[in-house]
């Protein structure tokens, strides 16, 4: 074997092995059974009804469309997870969407959930919906729309309505994505009311299945505002709409032909534009992906080599390390996943021996700490990887950057700022895997929410926040102490054990990754050992888009 090949040393039959094994299958037995429920939309009677009315569920019409045998990349799936118990609830935000295989091409699915408030906009529905259509026009995915929504869910439509992340922009973004010339298509397959309505006129094919509705106002709403007197079917019918105002231009008896008629007219969608990315022959990796349980450790005080878990994400378990002995808290290389080349940014989680810088002196650098070198290294490769037009694929689990009278002397400030702005300013497609931890200023300099990731995954064992969650608790709790005693409250030991307990567990739940995937600041919660499968799907997705801008950094702290 060459020396790109990475050679695992990880003792698969270790008690450590088997610990970290339990816990992730423990998390994920939980995750899973939650997203199950999740899918059970607003439950057996609403499904119920959907059916008494001769439509199928927002699942059950995908599993249609899709290609036979395909799976269902679902994104957001936990969106509106906990939220608006007030309400009763609002599972997946009343809309499943993803990525799918349809006569062969990759799609973005948008499709309304009716069993959840008759498929009504919460505020994370039109954020959810929104999410879906920028992944489409960042990486020029055609989009398939299947309507089947009452409009805005009036009781908060003042959080729904006026802002540039709500409702309004589902419309914008359908008029930007047909200039864009990515191909857009509509079935309106249950009630299409009020605002909602502009959405299937925006795209470029629509089709309308029989005893659905097409209106700005429904006919209740019609004869209050103008005391006029109609029926659904005359107001807004599909067969008024194919005859009359002639806005659908497909009328089907029913959804089975109306997913075939979708199909047919997918089929005949011109060929994309070739990609710019380089792509050969997939391999699979050397090591089973399994083996990620046992090896990743989300103890904060456990040590492990990100390079065994690299070594069951790329091809042929081959790694082209950059700069291996400099920085070594951070791995950079280049790889190959599902064929296509990737530059891999990742925290390492072991502890380094090193020389001081400047100096003679051996020094230990923490694991998931990002020092001077590491960081200097990583913004020269994100650099090299935007030249040479290489995706970015970056893994987290980091604590930040270090601190301390040695770092600032380094320059970490300076190091760190040359980073983001290689982050900020990259040009490629970046997609991220939060892992582990994602604290601080790190989240940032490994490519975090704020700098437009195309993909933003996370492993169940995920925690993201400004620190973590003891250095947190422990600085609140403080804080609530000291306010305290300025009240002149005494506060006895058990009291400030219980206060410390209580914040912390509040900073638990709001690190954890479901909380973070309510509210869409992650767009899937994967499976560890299935990583390599949902970056294929990612990198596969953005080589779609067959532009890449001027690459320009701007100015750099040297």
């Amino acid at each position: 074997m060459s020396d790109s090949v990475l050679r695992t040393s990880a003792n698969l039959k270790s008690p450590e092995f088997e610990k970290n094994t339990r816990r992730i299958i423990d998390l994920l037995t939980k995750i899973k059974n939650e997203e199950e429920q999740i899918r059970q939309g607003g439950g057996a009677k609403a499904v119920e009804s959907q059916h008494k009315k001769g439509r199928l569920t927002a699942r059950e019409r995908i599993a249609k469309l899709i290609d036979p045998g395909s799976y269902f990349f679902e994104l957001g799936i936990y969106a509106a997870f906990e939220m608006y118990d007030e309400w009763g609830g609002a599972p997946c935000a009343g809309t499943v969407t993803g990525l799918a295989r349809v006569c062969g091409r990759t799609f973005m699915l948008i499709a309304n959930d009716a069993t959840v408030k008759a498929g009504a906009f919460f505020t994370m529905t039109a954020k959810k919906v929104i999410r879906a259509q920028n992944i489409a026009i960042e990486n020029r995915i055609p989009a398939i729309y299947l309507v089947d929504s009452a409009g805005v869910f009036l009781p908060l439509q003042e959080d729904v309505f006026p802002d540039t992340d709500d409702f309004g922009r589902v419309f914008r973004n359908n008029a930007v994505m047909s200039a864009m010339g990515i191909p857009q298509i509509t079935a309106i397959m249950g009630m299409c009311v009020a605002g909602g309505a502009y959405l299937p006129v925006m795209c470029d094919h629509i089709l309308m299945t029989e005893g659905s509705g097409l209106f700005l106002a429904g006919p209740a709403l019609v004869q209050a505002a103008i005391g006029q007197k109609t029926s659904a079917e005359d107001l807004g019918g599909a067969k008024m709409h194919a005859q009359i105002s002639g806005t659908v231009d497909f009328r089907e008896p029913d959804e089975d032909a109306c997913i075939a008629r979708i199909r047919a007219l997918v089929d005949k969608i011109g060929a994309p534009d070739p990609s710019l990315f380089s792509h050969v022959k997939s391999r699979a990796p050397l090591y089973s992906g399994d083996d990620i349980y046992g090896i990743f450790s989300s103890d904060p005080g456990k040590q492990y080599d990100m390079r065994e878990i690299i070594a069951r994400v790329v091809d042929a378990s081959e790694f082209e390390e950059y700069r291996a002995e400099y920085g070594e808290t951070l791995l950079c290389g280049y790889a190959r996943i599902g064929g296509w080349a990737v530059g891999i940014v990742a925290n390492q989680k072991k502890h380094v021996q090193t020389l001081a810088r400047g100096s003679d002196q051996k020094r230990i650098e923490f694991g998931g700490v990002i020092y001077t070198e590491s960081a200097e290294k990583a913004a020269r490769f994100i650099l090299d990887c935007n030249q040479n037009r290489i995706p970015l694929v970056f893994l987290h689990d980091v604590n930040g950057f270090m601190v301390g009278k040695d770092a600032e002397w380094s320059g970490i400030i300076r190091a760190g700022a040359k980073m983001v702005n290689a982050v900020a300013n990259s040009v490629v497609p970046k997609i991220t895997v939060i892992c582990g931890g994602s604290f601080g200023a790190g989240n940032y300099a490994m490519c975090g929410k704020a700098y437009d990731p195309r993909f933003m995954l996370a492993w169940p064992t995920a925690r993201f926040a400004v620190m973590s969650g003891d250095a947190a608790a422990s600085t609140l709790a403080e804080i609530k102490l000291k306010q305290l005693e300025r009240k002149g409250k005494k506060v006895d030991e058990k009291q400030k054990k219980e206060l410390v307990e209580s914040v912390r567990a509040t900073y638990e739940q709001q690190t954890d990754p479901r909380y973070a995937a309510a509210r869409l600041w992650v767009d899937a919660i994967i499976d560890p050992a299935h990583t390599r499968d949902a970056l294929i799907w990612a990198l596969e997705a953005a080589a779609l888009n067959p532009e890449i801008r001027e690459f320009k950094t701007g100015v750099l702290q040297t």
